[in-house]
């Protein structure tokens, strides 16, 4: 590894892949990479060791340079076209048998059919002494925490006040409560909140911040960092300060107020919101939509608006927050199933509809079962044939959370229908957000007009929540455009629609750019996370998922993580630890982007494999969904005529680094 002449190359060169955009940055605004990566050994060292290290990449950039007041927010790569891929579901199998398309249009099909073409491995889990070492950190961490808390409040009680009942108030936060804040998170509270400034794009920059007192404050340098972003869910690209759609979105706001001043019941209804909604119906292929103006509100308060005490709700047990938050306001009986296993969910319906409501026995009112199109901490993306073929036997309400999914997966970029080419009649409701693919914010509930319609007037946030700005839907229409190809035009009202029809043209063949930020997506998807798992890491999720949770398992290793990627190698990550995960699950959540160049995913390749030899996180006893795959049948797209360096562990096949980097196309389409 240490020879190889592209990681050398990555490393040391300057952040050329930083700067080229559309704005037209320059190579010189940005801090350059010091010198080439030495070999790391894979054995991971004491704290003291690592401590000491000496940083690969200099953080702080020269003094006599100067970070722009713009910085590169989408990369163009130049070198090779053919870094592009169409996001669409390849079974394991070279195509769907007949028997699973009889299975879909048959009366007494079974779900053992559609499991044996649509195949999902298993999340892999380490060695039990990840396990264990794991468990006995936190009990260190637990037991230290108590002793100090103990000792504290007897020899340093003015510390501790605010824990305590005072002149006959109780404590807001008790000691017992507040424990995991203090004691555990407070401790790398510099690697979450980080501060930025300007636009989250392909790069970003941090407002540097120093403490001295463990995290418990923090002190602005008033410096700013420029980093490779691959932490913000901005798939599509469409967080940039220029262009198309953010052209459109400034003229707006000279011709339109900032805030609508009411809520959609009252007088916060534009006709921009009219023909929004109609545009987003038409991209879906749905009959209604209705706008929400808040992401999380837009399943927190549906759920309240579509189910009462007589229904039950099966959610998948990763479902997000709002899901739950939503379902228990409801007043309806929430069951779970285990994640993305229709089995679990088919033995769950049976045993429901046989025994009915609990005490009394009687049917349910109605059943909902709730699921993700791509969920956030696991990367998988639902099974939604399968979930087709229960509906069709139990006759239950589908509602689909594409939170995620929409815009990022399918060939039109119209979620986990068009990913698997189904239609979407077959889900009753279908839930999206406008803040991650769309670069707005918001979202929306659509589905038919029978269901949507008396939503408008039950729904909470249509009663007591501001509506979306003029600029926000302005951001949603051009980009929506943008994506499907459609000519967007100003709207010509009439008296048959006031609000001027649905301001586009008919759909023509799609326009290049909504066609490469798509088919980047998908490469940079496929790419990263098949490196990684030819790498040795344990990765979940599906190879077209956009997030891409890499294992960390140990809180003290997914700390280093964090800081090394951003001292070291100028690359902003986020990390997720227990409660938003399971306790001993910490993990790096990878958000890749169509802003992203194929040299961007290559040095994140790179600084994650010599951070995982340094920290020991390479645990992964298979190579994932590439486990009969092997680098000799791969052509070497790099020009060189080196061999490839295969390591075996376990009887499991390694890549280097290098063998990796040669051979990206061949591991994006294999």
């Amino acid at each position: 590894m240490a020879g190889s002449p592209l990681v050398h190359q990555l490393l040391a060169a300057t952040s050329d892949s930083l700067s080229d955009s559309s704005d037209g940055s320059l190579a010189s605004d940005q801090p350059k990479l010091t010198q080439p990566a030495p070999y790391l050994s894979p054995h991971p060292p004491s704290s003291r060791q690592l401590s000491s290290t000496t940083p690969i990449i200099s953080f702080e950039p020269p003094p006599a340079q100067h970070i722009p007041p713009s910085h590169p927010e989408f990369g163009f790569d130049h070198h090779n076209q053919h870094f592009r891929y169409i996001s669409q579901f390849r079974p394991i199998l070279n195509q769907l048998s007949d028997s699973f398309h009889s299975l879909l249009a048959s009366k007494d099909h079974t779900y053992q059919i559609a499991a044996q073409d649509i195949i999902t491995q298993e999340p892999e889990e380490p060695g039990y002494w990840v396990y264990l070492s794991t468990y006995l950190s936190y009990l260190i961490l637990i037991l230290l925490g108590h002793v100090r808390d103990f000792f504290g409040k007897r020899f340093k009680s003015a510390a501790f006040l605010h824990l305590m009942p005072q002149d006959g108030y109780a404590a807001l936060n008790s000691d017992f409560d507040s424990f995991y804040t203090r004691r555990l998170k407070a401790r790398m509270d510099d690697c979450f909140g980080r501060p930025v400034t300007g636009v989250a794009g392909r790069t970003i920059k941090l407002l540097e911040r120093v403490t001295t007192d463990h995290c418990k404050s923090f002190q602005y340098t008033h410096q700013l960092h420029q980093a490779l972003n691959i932490s913000s869910y901005n798939y599509l690209g469409f967080a940039q300060s220029q262009g198309y759609v953010t052209d459109r979105v400034e003229r707006t706001l000279h011709q339109e107020s900032v805030s609508v001043g009411g809520a959609r019941q009252d007088v916060g209804t534009l006709a921009r919101h009219i023909r929004c909604e109609k545009l987003i119906s038409q991209f879906l292929g749905v009959q209604e939509t209705m706008l929400i103006s808040q992401g999380f509100a837009t399943n927190s308060t549906t759920f309240p608006a579509i189910a009462a005490k007589g229904t039950l709700i099966i959610s998948d047990e990763f479902n997000h927050s709002s899901i739950r938050f939503g379902s228990r306001l409801s007043g309806g009986m929430v069951r779970q199933f285990k994640h993305n296993d229709m089995l679990d969910l088919a033995k769950l319906l049976r045993e429901s509809i046989s025994q009915g409501q609990p005490r009394t026995h009687r049917p349910w009112k109605k059943i909902i079962v709730v699921v993700e199109g791509i969920y956030s901490m696991e990367g998988t993306i639902v099974n939604l044939p399968a979930l087709y073929a229960l509906k069709a036997i139990y006759k239950f309400y589908l509602y689909v959370d594409e939170a995620h999914s929409i815009g990022a997966l399918g060939p039109r970029g119209r979620g986990v229908c068009d990913y698997f080419g189904l239609d979407p009649e077959g889900i009753d409701i279908m839930m999206g957000t406008l803040t991650k693919s769309f670069g707005a914010s918001g979202g929306y509930i659509a589905g038919k007009s029978a269901i949507i319609n008396p939503l408008r007037a039950k729904n909470h946030s249509s009663v007591y929540s501001e509506s979306m700005s003029p600029a926000v839907i302005q951001q949603i229409m051009s980009s929506l455009t943008l994506i499907a190809g459609l000519e967007e035009s100003e709207p010509t009202p009439s008296p048959e629609d006031p609000a001027g029809g649905t301001t586009m043209a008919v759909e023509r063949p799609m326009v290049p750019e909504g066609q490469e930020r798509l088919r980047r997506l998908a490469f940079n998807a496929r790419y990263l996370s098949s490196g990684l798992r030819k790498l040795g890491f344990i990765v979940y999720g599906d190879r077209d998922s956009p997030i891409i949770p890499l294992l960390i398992f140990h809180p003290g290793k997914m700390l280093q993580f964090s800081r090394m990627m951003l001292e070291r190698y100028a690359i902003v990550v986020v990390v997720v630890a227990y409660p938003a995960t399971p306790l001993v699950s910490s993990r790096v959540r990878f958000c890749v982007s169509a802003s992203h160049t194929k040299q961007d995913i290559d040095k994140i390749l790179v600084a994650t494999d010599q951070i995982g030899d340094l920290l020991g996180l390479k645990m992964s006893k298979r190579n994932g969904f590439l486990s009969n795959i092997s680098s000799s049948n791969f052509p070497n797209h790099s020009g060189h005529d080196d061999d490839m360096n295969q390591v075996n562990v376990d009887g499991c096949q390694r890549w280097d680094i290098q063998t990796v980097l040669d051979n990206s196309l061949a591991l994006v389409q294999a």
